[in-house]
């Protein structure tokens, strides 16, 4: 299993499968993006595919291999959202049997879709809180019923479907390409990108990008051996697995040319520009290829590089998350424990006289529930700039209204906010 590496002409049969399922996507340039870092960026939109990700590729290469018996049983797959849309799409088309396993936190839009997608041949089961979860359980529900258990990426066919994104790179790219960045769940289109530029491309730097709060390719890489994390922020939800697959850490640890994460803070921020200046509504996996660009801004100066845009099946009921995080990373949304004076007028002082003139109250949780000298109250404060928070705390400490800043005491945060 160990010495697996995908073949490119076992790519090109996969690319004749998927074609009867999956779009070939736009590779266009990004005029903001090429002016802003003085190259050629080239955005390959996996977001605009059928089933608004790469991952129907893999999926429908894989069902298409299974053999009649296989296929009479039935499939049983586990995925965070983006997989099991490429499973249900594959399943309603050809026909056949299916059950996904889905985490209980899947936001909703990918759970409908998942539904839609699949229509009367489809199952969705919710279990667990992580895809690691819905994992073992799938996998224990597929031994016990004897059904095929489609892998989200450490699959050989799955990768190969995958690598097909890399094909298309290649055959509508004008220009030699110099970059790559592909965002990094299981591996399993970082591999499959791997396989095809080192046959067709090996001058192209392939760097993978992860999530900063689910590292788990970059701390198997540097350990040397797949390492499966103990714990994972799982918001960046389709790029969230506690372990990568064997398959994929095999190719990537010696493929990678650079393997690198974000913080999930700033994963929103790009998705935030990304709708307002583009126009583009992207999931946070799909964001991570763009977010990193800031990381290699000198060593990209003047070269043509390719991000893969992998995914848009963002729910609308994340966005307030969405823009929390990114005021957060940001250093221009604060959350205080402010001591109010008992008496009439305070918080017309604080207002009045604390605040500056452009921050902005957004969260204010206060109950009058003794008769002591002072009152904490919990107040988010939504700034212009992050240099107006050192004047800001410096007046709440001087006028006595200071009782503790909040958004460095995780605990205290997740609990009070």
């Amino acid at each position: 299993m160990n010495s697996y590496f995908p073949k490119i002409e076992d790519v090109r049969k996969a690319a004749i499968t998927v074609r009867q399922v999956a779009d070939i996507t736009p590779l266009m340039q990004s005029i903001r993006y090429s002016k802003t870092y003085d190259a050629n960026i080239l955005l390959k939109r996996e977001d605009l595919q059928r089933v608004r990700s790469y991952k129907i590729r893999g999926a429908f290469n894989k069902i298409s291999s299974l053999d009649p018996e296989q296929l009479v049983n039935g499939v049983v797959c586990a995925s965070a959202g983006n997989h099991a849309q490429g499973v249900a799409f594959a399943c309603n088309h050809l026909g056949i049997n299916g059950i996904i396993y889905m985490p209980s936190v899947t936001p909703k839009q990918k759970v409908e879709q998942t539904k839609l997608f699949g229509g009367k041949w489809v199952t969705v089961v919710l279990e667990g809180d992580s895809f690691d979860d819905s994992s073992k359980a799938a996998k224990v529900y597929c031994s016990d019923n004897k059904k095929t258990f489609i892998h989200p990426f450490d699959d050989p066919k799955i990768i190969e479907g995958q690598a097909t994104v890399g094909l298309e790179i290649l055959e509508q790219s004008k220009v030699p390409i110099d970059y790559l960045f592909v965002a990094v769940g299981g591996g399993g289109l970082a591999s499959g990108l791997c396989a095809v530029f080192k046959a067709l491309s090996p001058q192209t730097k392939i760097i993978g990008v992860e999530p900063e709060g689910a590292p788990s390719m970059k701390t198997s890489m540097e350990k040397g051996k797949n390492t499966e994390l103990d714990q994972i922020d799982k918001f960046v939800d389709g790029a969230a697995v506690k372990r990568v697959g064997d398959f994929t850490f095999n190719i990537c640890k010696d493929y990678l040319y650079d393997m690198v994460t974000v913080p999930e803070g700033k994963v929103c921020q790009t998705i935030l520009d990304l709708y307002n200046r583009d126009a583009i509504v992207v999931e946070p996996a799909g964001a991570l290829t763009l977010t990193v660009l800031d990381d290699y801004k000198e060593e990209i100066k003047g070269k043509n590089v390719v991000c893969v845009v992998s995914g848009s099946n963002n729910d609308i009921t994340r966005t307030a998350e969405i823009k929390e995080r990114a005021l957060l990373y940001g250093k221009l949304k604060h959350y205080f424990i402010v001591r109010f004076p008992q008496r009439p007028g305070a918080l017309k002082q604080f207002v009045a006289e604390i605040l500056g003139p452009d921050d902005d109250i957004t969260h204010f949780e206060y109950s009058k529930k003794s008769s002591k000298e002072n009152a904490p109250a919990v107040v988010g404060i939504e700034l212009k700039s992050p240099e107006d928070l050192e004047p800001l705390v410096k007046r709440m400490k001087e006028n006595n209204f200071y009782g503790d800043y909040i958004n460095d005491k995780p605990d205290l945060f997740q609990y009070l906010i």
